[in-house]
This record gives structure tokens, sequence and C-alpha cells, in this order.
């Protein structure tokens, strides 16, 4: 490459922290390597290289700049948590750790649900809702329709479930918000890498979640999603199945997962941390809601 040609390519590949929340990664698997500068104004500005991202120990691009978003992005952002299943020690503390380099505050119920009232009060002050599923059932029809109601607001939703008969609640949610499904017990403990061929096991190239995602831990045990035609795939396991599956229409969004022993279980494992910030930044739905989900403070001055 002329120097020429390499000043002309990092100037017009840079990028303001200031335009949006996005990283120059966003949805790409492999990204370039980048550079984060402070201009003299205190912009944040990400210049591109032509060369690829240096890796970590499992394949995936090192650093938080190959997030979906930038650190900070979603500062005063709120996720609340129906924290279900706390068995092996599972505590929220690891993807709690994740989301708070991206802003997020983290409001947990733990064990069980609280009172409608009190869900719902929870929920207005949230950006997004995440329900990790127990065995059995434990939310009402009541607290059933607040969560629609938020889902309907255009505020996201990501429900875990797990092996069976870890997904009661899980089903529930998902049966009222868009008729999803998860069943089933197989064996996981593989990292799979990025799918060349639609179905065949791997994480979907090109999505906002699999930003600086070639390699992903698939869970211990996980279950298997029910087809369904308004859900896509995101996650095909090392079996063949649809592990996790993402739903994005009329300006609403959730994720469906079967393997929430990705949150506490071999979370060094390749990509966990990077997936749970990427699928918070997405589900605040920015395109959605724009400038009124970022921080007061424009990132450039901070």
């Amino acid at each position: 490459m002329s120097r020429l040609f390499a000043a002309l390519f990092l100037l017009t590949a840079s990028f303001t922290a200031a335009a949006s929340p996005y990283t120059p990664a966003r949805a790409s698997n492999a990204p370039k390597a980048m550079e984060a500068r402070k201009t003299a104004d205190g912009t944040v500005e990400y210049v591109v290289t032509n060369a690829p991202a240096a890796a970590d120990s499992w394949g995936n691009a090192a650093g938080n700049q190959y997030d979906l978003v930038v650190d900070g992005a979603f500062e005063g952002q709120t996720v609340a948590v129906l924290h279900l299943y706390t068995g092996e020690g599972f505590d929220f503390s690891l993807p709690k750790a994740a989301l708070g380099e991206k802003g997020f505050n983290v409001v947990r119920w733990v064990n069980q649900p609280p009172p409608v009232e009190e869900l719902q009060a929870g929920l207005a002050k949230s950006s997004q809702l995440w329900v990790v599923s127990g065995p059995g059932r434990t939310l009402t029809d009541a607290h059933l329709d607040v969560i629609d109601e938020f889902f309907d607001s255009g505020r996201g939703v990501y429900i875990w479930g797990d092996n069976e008969p870890y997904y009661a609640d899980a089903n529930a949610v998902a049966d009222r918000l868009f008729g999803g499904r998860m069943t089933g017990n197989l064996p996981g403990t593989v990292t799979v890498g990025v799918q060349h061929e639609a179905g065949k096991p791997g994480v979907a190239r090109g999505h906002d979640i699999t930003t600086g995602l070639e390699h992903l831990y698939e869970g211990v045990t996980i279950a298997t999603l029910d087809a369904h035609p308004k859900l896509q795939p995101l996650v095909v396991g090392s079996a063949g199945n649809v592990v996790t599956a993402v739903y994005d229409h009329d300006g609403k969004r959730a994720v469906l997962d079967g393997g929430f022993t990705r949150l506490f279980i071999n979370w060094d494992t390749a990509g966990t941390s990077r997936y749970v910030k990427n699928a918070a930044a997405w589900l605040v739905n920015y395109e959605r809601f724009g400038e009124a989900v970022l921080p007061k403070e424009p990132l450039a001055t901070r």
C-alpha cells in the first residue's frame, strides 16, 4: 500500500464516537484493526486500518473497540432482570460487570418475581428486561400483561432458558410476546465458529449482536428453539439445533436463548462477555429511540 493510499484510507475510515453509539466494527464478525484517538476538541475518533484486528486467545478481535458500541454509550440506561434461577452459584456478577462497561445499570429481582405493581414501576425506568427462567412457572398472567405492554412500547426483552425443565417462564414470556418456544436437553460445551451456510452450526454472519465474534461458546447443556417465521437464528449449536434467535419486527426487539449457562459457567470461554454487551446494546433499540437513549452529556466530551 502506498503512503498516499494509506493516508486516504485512514482519513475516509475514521469515525467519531459522538456521531452514534456504534463502533466502526459494527456487524463485522472479523473487523479490521483500529485505533482510538482523542482529538483536540475532546472527540474520540476511531481510525481504521486495512489490517486484521489482533485476536484474543479464542480467535476473536481483542479489545472493547471491537464491540458493537463504545464504552459508556448507554450510561444511565437500566437492564431489569427477573433472575429466577440462581443455582450453581449464579449471582449475575459476571454479566453485570460486562454490562457496566457500556454504561448499563442492573436491577434484579431474585428467585421470585416481584408484585405486579413493583415490576411495572421498575420497568418504567428500564431500557430492557432480561428473564432468566427457572424450572417451574412463577410469572402470573398479570406479570405477562406488564411485560407484553413493555415490549409493545419498543423496549427490548431477552428471554433466557436452558435445558429441560429450565424454560417454564421463558416459554410463558416468549409465547405471549411472539409465539416462541424452546424444548429439549442437548449437551453443549462446544465453541462454534461463524456460519458458512444457513442452518449449519455457528454464529450468524453480519448481525449487530455478533459484532467482533468469530467464535462463541454455546453453553453447557442447552435447549432447542422451535422454528418460527419471525425468529431469525443467531446461534446454531454444534448439534445443528437453534440455540438463540432474534425477533426484530414493527420496531420491537427480543432475543430468545436456550443456553443461560453461558452467563456463569466458563464465562472466560470464547466471546461471552462481548456477546452479552452487544445483545444489550442491540436491545436498547437506538434505531427507534435515537438520542433519547444516549447519555445527556455527549460522548465527545466524556
